[in-house]
């Protein structure tokens, strides 16, 4: 097999031991046979790799390759002979199943018991000490599949109030998503289940999913509290009166109090985050701004005649 072994694990020719062997692990996990039952193409992929690292994972066999002095096999450059015993054929055995070894990898090289742990871990279980170099994950019996990760952006208002969302899966296919009253940004909902399939019976992976929530123009989460700031107009601010304020679920209609300054907050009880499960709803907390706005001349007439701190106003003559 005449593979550029560094292209085959998409690393660069000063890749570092780690690199090489985190790249290893990657693929060998996505191009393994019990994943891709039937898949010739991902067989032989498997199949590359397994040479590519067993090569680049000894430092003076990676030396020699880089001189010229052999090919990714092994064999001295510009000489014929056998490849070595090396190559899939050390993974599989078409009646026997999957052998695996810690003493022969692909082209002869040793594997560590980390290296085929992290393999195996894909399949639901290790195969530390007596189980290496016997049967392999073929004949393990059923193995539950991958989890399965995702993302998910939500609105202000629906993190506070819940929903359903539906997703679309890279695979194709959709899930609808429940999203409970309160979720907060950053949380992740578990589906059980709903990842990707079981091997030989077993129960498939969960799908996991990170919840984003996007900020709202006007409210702001304080734990299960809602903080809103409100303009109201100076009539209002001294006379007080009724205002209609926004909440999560539709606006409301609340009275302000004579003499509320700039600062003065009111209380709706309740209006906060929705309540779930034995978590009682919040409160919505309503900052008020006055704004003075656009005057009238009977406005500005009476402040110039008004003296702050007294109880009648002089009216002058001229």
């Amino acid at each position: 097999m005449n593979i550029d072994p560094y292209k085959t694990l998409g690393v660069s020719k000063t890749a570092s031991a780690d690199e090489i062997r985190k790249a290893y692990r990657n693929l060998a996990k996505k191009h393994h046979p019990d994943l891709n039952p039937g898949d010739k193409k991902a067989e032989e992929q498997f199949k590359a790799i397994g040479i590519a690292y067993a090569l680049l994972s000894d430092p003076d066999k990676r030396a020699r390759f880089d001189r010229g002095e052999i090919d990714v096999n092994g064999q001295e450059q510009g000489f014929a002979g056998a490849r070595g015993a090396g190559g899939y054929r050390q993974y599989a055995d078409g009646n026997q199943g999957y052998y695996y070894s810690t003493q022969n990898g692909p082209g002869g090289q040793s594997f560590s018991e980390e290296d085929l742990n992290d393999i195996f871990s894909m399949f639901g279980g290790r195969m530390g000490g007596s189980g290496f170099g016997r049967q392999g994950s073929r004949n393990a019996g059923p193995l539950r599949g991958e989890d399965r990760h995702y993302s998910l952006d939500i609105s202000f208002l629906d993190s506070v109030n819940g929903t359903t969302s539906r997703i679309t899966l890279p695979q194709g296919g959709e899930l609808d998503v429940k999203i409970p009253p309160g979720i907060e940004d950053g949380k992740i909902l578990r589906l059980r289940e709903k990842g990707s399939a079981g091997f030989q019976g077993g129960k498939a992976g969960d799908a996991l999913i990170t919840i984003h929530v996007q900020p709202h123009p006007q409210f702001v989460r304080d734990g299960n509290d809602i903080r809103l700031s409100w303009p109201i107009d100076l009539k209002t601010a001294v006379l007080g009166g009724k205002i209609t304020v926004p909440t999560p679920k539709g606006d409301v209609t609340v009275n302000v109090p004579a003499h509320s300054d700039s600062g003065s907050i009111l209380r709706l009880r309740g209006r906060g985050v929705q309540g779930h499960g034995k978590r009682e709803a919040g409160n919505l907390y309503v900052t008020l701004n006055v704004v003075i706005g656009k005057t009238d001349q009977a406005l500005e007439e009476f402040l110039q005649q008004w003296q702050p701190g007294s109880s009648t106003t002089q009216k002058t003559t001229g």
